[in-house]
């Protein structure tokens, strides 16, 4: 006898969001803070806009001023704490607290102080007066506040202790010793300079990032994400576990327009949880199949959260290169959530949705057509070579005609154009508050950029790192001597634990922090570590930013999990293990692409009949792996089975000829075995 579960009303969605997205836990105002916030972030959204059209100004005016307003608007969106959401204590000002204000304007002041100076920087860099330290230092104190209350604790703590790294370099023991700075000196490097908090963080946040989620904002408000829905329905749901396969399609299609783990969850998850329930699935689940396949969406072209464009300027390659090379690994995320999800269905005999039960895929399309107008356009362009801000300001307007063409008939000319101007306001406010706490974050993560750049940690982290994997993989090698034949040689084995190492890494900084700022402070720290293993760059910074992705199914802090167990009724934890493990999938493949390069399109070297082979090898390693988890390839495994599955795993993704023949023959046989037992 199926489960089932009451739909919940959006009230009780955006309360499940608020809940496990810190992000999205704005408190009470009274009116006219409600206005004053409204229209500046209105404000900043036709700023952007404009902009993005019509040419954007000096650099460090333009992140200025959109940290300024952000910085300043996070102070009255945000409590200091989350029991004063709903209340005020002490003396406070339009029910805003007295020392809020003073942070808010205090950080805005101090944000646009470099930029009123700027002029005159090139005689101030090195030697600060006693306004520029007395600015630095309040807009670093606002900044890790405003982070603090709009992400948690993890990342200022992590910008705290790199700051004091830097203040005490003479203390540090061994390797990580080093001169040391003074605050002076700190503050100068962090706040005058362009590699701290003005840095590449906070201008591809201020320069891409902030135009494409104001387009998945106007993008959802025509349509395009309820189409994404009906569309995987009608073209998955009939299948075996077809809520299931529903549920990952319409996430990889939703994660092309959002870079946000937990909006994908609920949005989706509010159709598709209930459903999976209902036809047999138990609710953590359902509740982890939705929250695998919505972090998908931060690795799935064109949007991928701010990724894809902190690549570019991190790489100096053009967007569509970094694009094209995202397009086989989403592909292989999302094969492998769908290949856990078939084999389970066959496992426990789920049914998929009857006819009656399913949207026609041709009337969808006739009926919801015109709002894929915009996304194509925003592909197209950026696929012919267009800058990202112009294919986003194109695209924001094709949404704004596609808008009030729908909104002119459905209502009439006039009640039409009042609509389409009352949705444009909405959406523009609803964009640019989603970037508040990204911009803080971004900023923030400035100040840890800039102490690697002051004391050169991220090379000693790897060359600490590189000397630990080596002297594994020579012990590893001398263990595996008694073998007739060499399984992995001394420099794979030593490329395999170093991947290992920071990946864990990665893991353990992304359960704290957003997907983002881990990836910024990982391409800083961990990247070298992989440069010094002769990893191609681009594949660097896809592997950690994989890596990262992972943190939002992984407990003990799997937000993404955690918000679907709230929609499902199911235990969080359990919800956060079974996403980890259908997400297995996700952790295989960046292996895959360090080990064989082509499978990223536009490495160096890429020949197609390398490729062919990396893809094979990742399809095959994905399957293997997931029969292993699920307990079921063509019936069920034994123990045995399982673990050489395991074991063919990751032997396929090896660039070994000998390991990749014993994982296809482990693999091979085992089906066999469960095909003749079967006759």
């Amino acid at each position: 006898m199926s489960e089932s579960t009451p739909q919940l009303s959006e009230a009780e969605l955006r309360a499940i969001e608020e809940q496990f997205d810190p992000e999205a836990r704005f408190r009470d105002v009274t009116v006219p803070v409600a206005i004053l916030s409204t229209v500046l972030l209105f404000l900043l959204s036709v700023y952007h806009y404009y902009t993005a059209g019509f040419g954007i100004p000096r650099a460090t005016t333009h992140r200025g001023l959109h940290m300024a307003v952000t910085v300043f608007v996070t102070f009255l969106s945000f409590s200091a704490f989350q029991s004063g959401r709903h209340k005020v204590s002490g003396f406070a000002i339009l029910g805003i607290p007295v020392v809020d204000w003073l942070l808010a304007i205090g950080g805005a002041v101090s944000a646009l102080y470099v930029p009123w100076i700027y002029d005159q920087l090139a005689f101030r860099v090195g030697n600060p007066n006693t306004l520029d330290v007395a600015m630095g230092t309040i807009l670093i104190v606002v900044l890790l506040e405003a982070v603090r209350r709009s992400m948690g604790w993890p990342l200022p703590v992590i910008a705290i202790l790199f700051m004091a790294y830097a203040y005490f370099g003479k203390q540090m023991p061994g390797i990580f010793v080093h001169p040391g700075a003074d605050w002076k000196a700190i503050v100068n490097h962090l706040y005058l300079t362009s590699q701290g908090i003005y840095g590449t963080a906070l201008g591809v946040i201020a320069t891409y990032v902030f135009h494409f989620v104001l387009f998945g904002v106007m993008a959802q408000k025509i349509g395009l994400g309820q189409l994404f829905i009906d569309l995987a329905t009608a073209l998955t749901g009939r299948f075996a576990g077809g809520p299931a396969k529903v549920s990952v399609v319409s996430s990889a299609l939703m994660g092309s327009i959002s870079g946000s783990s937990i909006a994908n969850t609920v949005t989706t998850g509010a159709l598709t949880i209930p459903t999976m329930i209902k036809v047999g699935y138990k609710r953590h689940f359902a509740a982890a199949v939705e929250a695998a396949a919505s972090t998908g969406g931060q690795i799935t072209p064109p949007v991928m959260g701010a990724v894809a464009f902190l690549m570019v300027e991190y790489l100096g390659i053009p967007l569509r290169g970094i694009l094209i090379a995202a397009i086989v690994p989403a592909f292989m995320h999302f094969f492998g959530v769908l290949v856990q999800v078939h084999l389970e269905a066959r496992r426990l005999g789920i049914r998929g949705l009857s006819k009656e039960e399913l949207p026609n895929a041709i009337a969808v399309l006739r009926e919801g057509w015109m709002s894929t107008i915009p996304l194509i356009l925003l592909v197209f362009m950026l696929m012919s070579g267009r800058t990202p801000f112009w294919s986003a300001f194109c695209a924001i307007s094709a949404c704004i005609v596609v808008y009030l063409v729908q909104q002119v008939m459905a209502s009439g000319p006039l009640n039409g154009i009042k609509q389409t101007v009352l949705g444009i306001f909405e959406g523009f406010v609803h964009g640019a508050r989603q970037s508040l706490s990204v911009t803080a974050a971004a900023a923030l993560v400035g100040v840890v950029i800039g102490v690697v750049t002051l004391t050169g940690i991220g090379f000693k982290i790897a060359f600490m790192v590189t000397s630990v994997a080596q002297g594994w993989g020579v012990a590893t090698h001398a263990f595996l001597g008694f073998l007739p034949f060499e399984i992995m040689g001394v420099q794979t084995l030593t490329l395999l634990f170093t991947l290992i190492m920071t990946a864990v890494v990665c893991i353990l900084m992304g359960c704290g922090i957003p997907t983002t700022a881990n990836y910024i402070i990982m391409v800083a720290v961990a990247a070298p570590v992989l440069g010094m293993m002769n990893v191609q760059p681009m594949v660097a910074h896809f592997f950690v930013f994989y890596y990262g992705v992972i943190a939002d199914v992984t407990p003990p802090v799997a937000m993404a999990a955690y918000a679907a167990s709230g929609i499902a009724g199911a235990n969080a934890f359990k919800a956060g293990n079974t996403a980890f493990r259908l997400s297995m999938g996700k952790a295989l493949v960046p292996f895959v692409f360090v080990f064989s390069p082509s499978l990223l399109l536009v490495t160096e070297g890429f020949t197609w009949g390398s490729f062919l082979l990396a893809f094979a090898g990742a399809v095959l390693g994905i399957l293997s792996l997931s029969a292993a988890l699920t307990n079921w390839l063509l019936a069920p495994l034994w123990m045995i089975e399982r673990v050489a599955l395991v074991i063919a795993a990751f032997l396929l993704i090896a660039p070994e000829p000998v390991s990749t023949a014993i994982g296809c023959l482990i693999l091979g046989g085992i089906t066999l075995r469960q095909a003749l037992s079967q006759r």
